[in-house]
């Protein structure tokens, strides 16, 4: 199986993202501006069926009705524009199938063991707590990474009236709903009357988000078991459910799942929140080894038999060298350690992190898809060296890593953290903001950043709002709840916006060099950095005749590209 990235830039947006649906992203890459820029689109999971966490929290994987139809597929395959999907390896939403008939048929259903039982898990590690729930050894809790304050347990109400604990990595949330009178039909003793007041009791409580342990009755208190029973199986969820790897059912599904997926036309497969999906009592929970790695390979078997290159989506401090151990595995890797890099290199008007870390990749080999901005965070705690401390291990220090958070901060944008198991921030992990915020919203800043990013080893990935020079959306973000600091940059577009953008030196100017990089052969070719002053950065690409030559002042942001053909044809492009 040949295992090579595909060539050219990459587009990166939701369905919905331009227009309201994918219709309208169609609509815009078929305008004569957008004619070879992109060679390949990477659809966010709104394209499936999904819940929560914009797409990431998914039901099935089928196509989504409201924003997508197999007309639009057909569409991509006739701009000769190839596909890039998620998938979910950790974990499902509870409305998927297998979740809710769980819920129905507890201990019964085929999928009891499609998800982790925590009690089951840690059985043998922990001891049973007042909760209902095994609190794991200390040992094995301070081995735990977690995504949010607090044990990662979602409580599942079975049908025989038990509260089971199970792995909830990610979001969750319980509603009860209000009661009626006639939900206390049949418990013996309580009357019309009764029921009424009993009802409108319940229902002041679970109005005023009150949990149903803290219920008080009253006078009704004799009934209190009957009816708090009524009010559990009203319980309804939303969250992300771990899923168990160790089962059987679980690979069948991905399998399912790759193949469906290579049927919808994609090339690339991006596997999200891979690192966390095997788990070992007393071990860490993100990227577990030799584990992690049984899996990837099992995963890679599955993907060659229907023809995917597989991304492992990985978060990590540089310092660990998991980017590269991923990569030293066949795999290519997302450049998380670039988008920070470059804010960097501008803020400062210093070349020495970004030619580090191209000398990294270039020598190593490493086969990268970067990126500016993303639909979630500017990543930070990639960065990192080893230690907690002061470090030299990383591709920046901490003080310079501080200095690019708070840079961000101080334009606009928003702090994503990392917690342990007793509910205390451990780190900080990304910053919400767009990119063209995140550099002050300097257009000339970010037409340089476009341009660095266009001659960097691997594919680059262009995010739609990056594109259109899009600045922090603050009243998104403040609606969004939780999670909602991601918002701010995941502005929807309308088709009248992209008429408006496209009358914009910024964007005219970034899909010019994005069309350069996609069909030029130069950049199939040898990258060659040249020696420089520290304040510039001078990169060459060549291929069989054909160069393409990035010069450009770190301090000024003024730059020129100049590319020449086989056939001895020069285009120059200088901005200002």
């Amino acid at each position: 199986m040949n295992r090579d990235l595909p060539n050219g830039v990459m587009l990166n947006a939701y369905p919905d993202s331009i227009g309201g649906t994918l219709s309208d992203v169609v609509r815009m890459l078929e305008k004569p501006e957008f004619k070879d820029t992109f060679s390949l689109f990477y659809i966010l999971p709104t394209f499936f069926n999904s819940d929560l966490d914009r797409g990431f929290s998914i039901i099935d994987y089928n196509l989504n009705p409201e924003l997508v139809s197999r007309k639009h597929l057909d569409a991509f395959d006739k701009l000769n524009i190839r596909l890039k999907f998620d998938l979910v390896l950790n974990h499902l939403s509870v409305g998927s199938p297998q979740f809710q008939d769980m819920l129905k048929y507890g201990d019964e259903s085929k999928y009891k063991d499609f998800f982790i039982d925590w009690n089951e898990f840690w059985r043998t590690h922990g001891e049973l707590g007042a909760e209902g729930y095994v609190i794991p050894r200390e040992d094995c809790l301070q081995m735990l990474f977690m995504r949010k304050p607090g044990l990662p347990i979602l409580k599942v109400r079975f049908p025989d009236g038990t509260d089971r604990p199970y792995w909830n990595t990610f979001y969750q949330e319980v509603k009860h709903q209000r009661i009626s009178p006639q939900d206390l039909a049949g418990i013996e003793g309580i009357g019309p009357d009764q029921a009424e007041e009993i009802a409108a009791t319940v229902n002041a409580a679970i109005d005023a988000r009150r949990a149903p342990a803290a219920i008080d009755l009253g006078r009704f208190s004799d009934y209190r078991e009957d009816v708090i029973s009524v009010v559990e199986r009203k319980r309804s969820y939303l969250g992300q459910m771990d899923l168990n790897a160790r089962s059987e059912g679980v690979w069948d599904f991905y399998d399912e799942t790759l193949k469906k997926l290579r049927d919808y036309g994609a090339t690339l497969i991006r596997l999200d929140a891979f690192a966390y999906l095997h788990k070992q009592p007393g071990m860490v929970n993100f990227f577990n080894k030799p584990g992690t790695w049984e899996y990837l390979e099992r995963l890679k078997r599955i993907a060659d038999k229907y023809g995917l290159v597989l991304l492992p989506e990985i978060h990590s401090e540089y310092g660990y060298g998991l980017h590269e151990e991923v990569a030293g595995n066949g795999f290519p890797i997302y450049d998380f350690f670039f988008p920070g890099l470059v804010i960097d290199a501008l803020d400062r008007g210093k070349n020495e992190h970004l030619l580090r870390w191209i000398e990294e990749l270039t020598q190593k080999g490493i086969k990268t898809v970067n990126m500016l901005g993303c639909h979630d965070g500017i990543p930070v705690l990639d960065l990192k060296g080893k230690d907690i401390g002061f470090s030299n291990e990383g591709l920046l220090s901490n003080e310079e890593i501080d200095a690019v958070i708070e840079r961000i901060l101080d334009r606009g944008g928003r702090v994503k953290n990392l917690y342990g198991p007793d509910g205390k921030k451990i780190s900080y992990y990304q910053v919400n903001a767009t990119f063209f915020s995140a550099l002050g919203e300097d257009e000339q800043k970010l037409r340089l950043a476009r341009a660095i990013q266009l001659f960097m080893p691997g594919i680059p990935q262009v995010w739609y709002l990056d594109l259109f020079a899009g600045k922090n959306d603050y009243e998104a973000a403040d609606k969004g709840g939780t999670g909602g600091h991601k918002e701010i940059n995941r502005t929807s577009l309308t088709m009248s916006d992209i008429e408006q953008g496209l009358a914009k030196p910024i964007v005219r100017d970034q899909l010019r060099l994005i069309r350069l990089r996609n069909i030029s052969p130069a950049f199939n070719g040898k990258l060659e950095v040249m020696d420089t002053e520290a304040h510039r950065l001078h990169l060459k690409w060549e291929n069989n005749g054909n160069t393409a030559i990035l010069k450009a002042d770190l301090r000024d942001y003024g730059f020129s590209v100049v590319h020449k053909d086989a056939a001895g044809e020069e285009e120059v492009l200088s901005y200002p």
